[in-house]
């Protein structure tokens, strides 16, 4: 079985420069190559018979699907992995960050590891058949609840008016929270909601959640219901390796409130302090600590596992814009390998293809795809990184300013196009090949600088 360990990032659209809603997550990996692609599944590529690779999980799907953009794994041989995308609807979907759970309620309710259904099949089996993210969270809900799950997972929607984050419990129990229009969550990889309320109009759950907590005596606290309290864990493991990434993006975006990098509580609903920008998540969904005594690229022996890894396999922030045609509201900002090289490109997901330096991705080595250049450019970069550090970030900058003026100029003419889903695919072959160009550039000042300082020299 292959775990996926991530950071998640939301925000409503009254926290957003633009009114956009986020759905973002950066995914990892262990220390090993997990190619992925870029693809369009249009509904007559949706299987109508879904068997998992997984478990013996399967299921005959509703015979609508709706066409959606997906992210998968290039090697499908231990099942598709979609990860993220935005359908036709411009529902947007992330699944799935790997959290955490305790033995209180596996005990009560075990994981189901003969037919349940994990991160490798939620994508597939929801993103084609909703409308809104709140239809996604009571899509995912009833499969839970018919099915179960063999893994503690996060996943999060959103649609131009709402963001939903869905955590599952055990193996059958889940709990769901609509995000604040003027808030953001930074979910690290453990159970992350607090306060939960069941009679509120923003939150649902498996039916007899409640029931669950009080009959089996699971809360320790008399007067609220902290669902991380309940269900959670609380380990040395998460003061080293959760909380901190949840404390760096609250200290940048709410201020220092006084909290610790080990604390155990920090917040899941945070406000921030101004408006939040598509660069400053990219920025953010890229930190290593900088500024603080725990950056491991100053400090050899920092204690702390930060957002940016080698390990990161892909970047997806997904905007649903408001005030703009819903034809082209669904934007789909990609970047695949580590997140401290690589730079994000604002894919349009109304579109029958997808570019070929990210749809065609090797399972082995090859330049041409955006996955394995982006990790080639990590390996130099690494060893010199705070003296390379300019170039990445001009390079970064360069493929934000070019792909986003391509952006504002398909906006204004996407009216005129008779096959508008032809004509924005046309564009992102251009981004893509814009991203693809800097990148190599990059390499070639990286090679150059590489040889430059080399230490066998005379």
């Amino acid at each position: 079985m292959k775990y996926h360990t991530c950071t998640t990032f939301l925000a409503g659209k009254k926290a957003t420069i633009d009114g956009s809603t986020i759905v973002c997550r950066v995914e990892d990996y262990s220390n090993n190559f997990d190619p992925q692609r870029f693809v369009v599944v249009k509904p007559e590529k949706q299987p109508r018979h879904y068997e998992s690779k997984t478990t013996k999980f399967t299921i005959n799907l509703p015979t609508n699907p709706l066409r959606y953009t997906s992210t998968p794994d290039a090697d499908s041989s231990a099942g598709i992995f979609g990860a993220n995308g935005i359908n036709s609807a411009n529902v947007s979907m992330t699944a799935t960050e790997t959290i955490t759970s305790n033995p209180r309620i596996l005990s009560l309710d075990p994981y189901n590891s003969e037919d349940g259904i994990g991160e490798e099949d939620f994508l597939t089996l929801v993103l084609p058949y909703v409308r809104t993210a709140k239809q996604a969270v009571e899509r995912v809900g009833q499969l839970l609840e018919k099915h179960g799950t063999y893994e503690a997972n996060g996943m999060a929607f959103g649609d131009q008016d709402e963001v939903w984050y869905l955590e599952t419990i055990s193996g059958h129990h889940w709990a769901a929270v609509r995000i604040p229009d003027d808030a953001y969550v930074i979910a690290p990889n453990r159970l992350n909601i607090t306060h939960f309320d069941f009679s509120a109009n923003n939150t649902l759950c498996s039916a007899d959640l409640k029931e669950l907590i009080d009959s089996n005596h699971l809360n320790p606290e008399p007067d609220d219901y902290n669902l991380r309290l309940i269900f959670g864990s609380s380990t040395v493991r998460d003061t080293r390796y959760n909380n901190p990434r949840a404390w760096y993006v609250q200290c940048r975006l709410s201020g220092d409130q006084g909290n610790q990098p080990t604390d155990q509580m920090l917040p899941f609903i945070n406000y921030p302090q101004h408006k939040i920008t598509i660069q400053e998540i990219k920025e953010l969904m890229s930190s290593h600590y900088q500024g603080t005594d725990y950056d491991p690229y100053t400090n050899e022996n920092a204690p702390f596992r930060s957002i940016a890894l080698n390990r990161n396999l892909e970047l997806h922030i997904l905007q649903i814009r408001n005030n703009v045609d819903p034809r082209i509201s669904g934007v789909q900002w990609l970047a695949f390998g580590p997140n401290t090289v690589n730079a994000v490109v604002p894919f349009y997901t109304n579109i029958q293809e997808t570019p070929q330096h990210y749809c065609d991705t090797k399972t082995t080595f090859d330049i041409q795809d955006i996955y394995w250049l982006n990790h080639t450019i990590m390996a130099i970069a690494d060893q010199h990184y705070q003296r390379v550090e300019p170039m990445i970030e001009d390079f970064a900058e360069q493929v934000m300013t070019q792909t986003l003026a391509l952006q504002h100029q398909a906006d204004r003419e996407f009216l005129t196009k008779d096959d508008i889903t032809a004509f924005l695919s046309k564009v992102n072959g251009q981004m893509a090949e814009i991203s693809y160009q800097e990148a190599m550039k990059l390499l070639g000042k990286l090679v150059n600088y590489g040889f430059m300082n080399a230490h066998l020299k005379y």
